[in-house]
């Protein structure tokens, strides 16, 4: 009888009859949430949305796609804390500066001359 020295992929694995996930396309994804194939690979791109790569294409689960919809979900605002109603945290507050730095100077900006206006100023010399 012969032994194999290494044991078949599917003794390791216990759920082995488990289905892979499906892998959505970035077109797919953009057409479920209404944008452009471009915004999505950029997105992908910058990680600002999460991927699976396989070589070199992005591909999503459902996973994913659930998970790119909660990033980019607005909550509505609270006017103000009700008596009985549970404080929603605020995402992405701006936080306060610290009391011992002192605000920068304001400048005031000016304008650069039109580089023609420079070229005639040497041109008139000759």
């Amino acid at each position: 009888m012969r032994h194999t020295a290494i044991p078949h992929a599917a003794a390791q694995i216990p759920h082995a009859a488990a289905a892979p996930p499906r892998l959505f396309l970035p077109e797919d994804v953009a057409a479920v949430l209404g944008c452009s194939a471009w915004w999505v690979k950029d997105r992908a791109r910058r990680r600002l949305i999460p991927f699976t790569r396989v070589g070199r294409a992005y591909r999503f689960t459902g996973d994913h796609l659930a998970e790119i919809i909660r990033m980019h979900e607005a909550r509505p605002a609270v006017p103000g804390n009700r008596a009985g109603a549970a404080a929603v945290p605020k995402m992405n507050a701006p936080t306060p500066a610290p009391p011992s730095a002192a605000p920068l100077p304001m400048s005031r900006l000016r304008a650069r001359p039109p580089r023609r206006a420079r070229q005639a100023q040497f041109e008139a010399a000759a």
